[in-house]
């Protein structure tokens, strides 16, 4: 299948659309699920130090055959690294682990602001994109308070990839990556449980639309200009999950999915929690 479509980031570089998730799956597993997603056409793939299967994603990208330069991946790593040297030797740690030279995009997994280093690490990061080891650079889970230090630095990542679905749906932090071009990734965008494909809104919608109810709350992310990584080892349901370009929800629908949000606490506190 073709390629997903891709969004510009705030330094040119181009994102695919979707990605994969693939939390929580060993290292076996996401080989498996990289080569049979990358024949689906995703080209995103979304790892990191704490997953333990950076190997896997590495291998299941040889294992496609694919030009390096047509695969976009993305890793993260963890609090002990949050200084400008630690940035560097987790990057060194994580390309040894995924077998390659370079990561397109690399993001801080947690802000851990009791710990009081991203404001380094986000300079480390910064080095390793200058020395082009690195393509762009972003955040994880920040809140705005923790984006805010950032701006007063002079520091503007290019991604920042959050808990959001429909019925998480952070609108006043989306508004604030658009202020400052940031593009807003989801982990779990399709929620944590089936709870949420069992809506009636989203099942109404998909039978409106001749559509499962993952596609509609894919479509609704992919229509906000959000970028998300759903997370999946079948490969039907990769096919289904990344089918979700050839047909546009309403204004009301769009609006309706946006109406789920009823202030449910996320499932981790970025103030207090972090790896």
């Amino acid at each position: 299948m073709s390629p997903a479509p891709t969004l510009t980031l705030n330094n040119g570089v181009q994102i695919p659309a979707i990605g994969l998730g693939t939390w929580p799956m060993n290292n076996f597993e996401t080989a498996d699920a990289v080569s049979t997603a990358a024949a689906a056409g995703y080209r995103l793939f979304d790892t990191a130090e704490n997953y333990e299967n950076e190997a896997g994603v590495g291998e299941g990208v040889r294992r496609t055959g694919l030009p390096r330069e047509d695969v976009f991946i993305t890793s993260k790593f963890n609090k002990q690294w949050h200084s400008y040297d630690g940035v560097h030797r987790a990057f060194e740690a994580s390309t040894t682990r995924l077998g390659f030279e370079t990561i397109d995009l690399y993001l801080i997994h947690w802000p851990n602001p009791m710990q009081d280093g991203y404001l380094d690490a986000f300079r480390g990061l910064r080095a390793l994109q200058q020395s082009g080891q690195v393509r762009a650079i972003g955040v994880s889970n920040f809140l705005p308070e923790h984006l805010q230090r950032l701006f007063d630095q002079g520091l503007t990542p290019q991604v920042n990839q959050i808990q959001l679905d429909p019925t998480h749906n952070r609108m006043a932090l989306r508004e604030l990556h658009r202020e400052h071009c940031i593009v807003t990734e989801a982990w779990s965008p399709l929620g944590r449980d089936a709870g949420l494909l069992a809506d009636p809104v989203i099942t109404g919608i998909a039978t409106a639309h001749g559509r499962t109810p993952s596609q509609i709350v894919l479509r609704w992310h992919s229509q906000n200009n959000i970028v998300p990584t759903p997370k999946s080892a079948n490969p039907q349901r990769q096919a289904e999950n990344i089918n979700i370009f050839d047909f546009e929800l309403t204004p009301p629908e769009l609006s309706a999915l946006a109406a789920l949000d009823q202030g449910a606490p996320l499932r981790y506190d970025a103030a207090q929690f972090g790896h």
